[in-house]
Formats: C-alpha cells, sequence, structure tokens
C-alpha cells in the first residue's frame, strides 16, 4: 500500500508541475534560424544502417516529410539556414575510448568518409544528404557547417557561423532527438542563443525499454524556450511577417 501511495503521489507530481510548466514562447525576426542536424541517409533512408532503432520513430513523426517543410519554408522566406552534420572520417576510427552510442555508431559504420578532402564513394553513401533534400541544401541562402563529431556542436564551428551572420534565435530539428538534437540544443543555449525545437521533424532510437524519443520530447519541453509542432511552423512565420518581426 505504501509503495502504491508514493507512485501515486510522484505520478500527480509531475503531471501538476508539467501543467505548471511555462511556455516563454518564441518570436521569429530577422536574427533567426534554421538549423538541421543530421539530414542524412545513415538516418532518415530506409537503407540507412540505423533504420532498425530510428524507423519506428521517423514514420510515427512524419520526420522526413517535416523537415523537407522546413527547407522549404526557409527557401520561401529568406529564412537562412544552417546543416549541422555528422561525418566520420578514417582517424576517428583510432579513438581509444567511446561512449555507448559512438560504439555503436563506429561498429555499424555510421556516416563514414575516407578523411576531410576525400569524396570517393561519398555520393549516396550513409553520411551523403537524403536525396530529396539535396535540392535545398545546394543553395546559397545555406551554410553547412564543419561535423560535429559524438553529438553536440562543441567541436563545429556551427555557433561561430552563426554569429558571424548575426543570427541570435534558432529553430531547431534534425536526427536525432535525444542524441544530436538535443546536446545542440543545450550547447546554443549555453552559448546564448535563443532556441525553440520543431518536436516532430526529429525522431529517436526506440530500444526495449528505451525511448529516446519519448526522451526527447521531454526534454525540449523543458529545456527550450517552445516545442513547435510542423505545421505550426508556417502560421508563426505569416504571423510575424503581419506583426513586422520578420521582414523581406
Amino acid at each position: 500500500m505504501k509503495t502504491y501511495l508514493l507512485i501515486s503521489f510522484f505520478t500527480l507530481f509531475s503531471l501538476a508541475a508539467q501543467a505548471q510548466l511555462p511556455d516563454p514562447g518564441f518570436v521569429i525576426d530577422n536574427t533567426t534560424a534554421i538549423v538541421i542536424t543530421d539530414p542524412q541517409n545513415d538516418f532518415l533512408s530506409t537503407e540507412g544502417v540505423t533504420w532498425g532503432l530510428v524507423g519506428e520513430s521517423v514514420k510515427a513523426n512524419g520526420t522526413v516529410d517535416n523537415l523537407e517543410t522546413l527547407f522549404k519554408l526557409a527557401k520561401e522566406n529568406g529564412i537562412p539556414l544552417f546543416i549541422s552534420p555528422h561525418y566520420y572520417y578514417e582517424h576517428d576510427h583510432n579513438w581509444k575510448f567511446e561512449g555507448a552510442l559512438e560504439a555503436a555508431m563506429h561498429g555499424m559504420g555510421m556516416f563514414d568518409r575516407g578523411d576531410q578532402l576525400n569524396k570517393e564513394g561519398f555520393e549516396g553513401s550513409g553520411a551523403d544528404w537524403l536525396d530529396q533534400y539535396k535540392k535545398y541544401i545546394s543553395q546559397d541562402y545555406v551554410t553547412v557547417s564543419s561535423p560535429h563529431k559524438v553529438f553536440g556542436p562543441e567541436q563545429n564551428d556551427l555557433s561561430l557561423q552563426l554569429r558571424k551572420q548575426k543570427i541570435d534565435k534558432v529553430i531547431l530539428a534534425g536526427m536525432s532527438g535525444n542524441l544530436c538534437v538535443e546536446s545542440h540544443l543545450r550547447e546554443l543555449l549555453e552559448d546564448g542563443f535563443e532556441v525553440a525545437v520543431v518536436g516532430d521533424a526529429t525522431a529517436s532510437a526506440i530500444l526495449p525499454g528505451l525511448d529516446g524519443n519519448q526522451a526527447a520530447q521531454t526534454n525540449f519541453r523543458f529545456v527550450s524556450s517552445h516545442v513547435f509542432k510542423t505545421s505550426e511552423v508556417e502560421g508563426a512565420i505569416k504571423k510575424a511577417k503581419a506583426d513586422g518581426t520578420l521582414k523581406e
């Protein structure tokens, strides 16, 4: 009985805390960019090496189409777009220790490339962009940062590229939710950016007893300024234009 009451108490407490959690909101303006992590085959293609882990979440969230919607909105509304990719070069396989997911990624050859200057075999590989995104990424308003190496952008030049374009606000999406997206969210916040996440333009691995997507969505709500649905982003852009915060 005591155990049951204790569980019930904490369940009620969690529900009450969530109900009282503020939503600071996010206003799109001319200092806003869209940042997408890892829009690559190994995560988003049915032939990708992680599809057996993330495919269920990708399909449930509509991630592939929702990311394409963000690409289109960036193009149609002149919003700067930044890509933070994940590549592993040959020398990265000489690392002497790894976390659990690092070991898994290296073991399955995820995002593998020869080296920084070698693109042999890159086209159509797991490290390449998903085909339907290529026409958006190869545009002059798109900045592709140097690759992140574990999960967050601490070791790449994403923040520098954002700052150099006078970006203060980030709409964040991509793969995978509880790893690279969440790590980018936390680091960008610590670096002084205002960040919103598009929750259904992400997805995560789901394993027995380990639901990465649920963990990600919970932490997005706790940490970011706002969690959008993809369908809400277009409305937020229209409102920003009507209010004059986003100017042509």
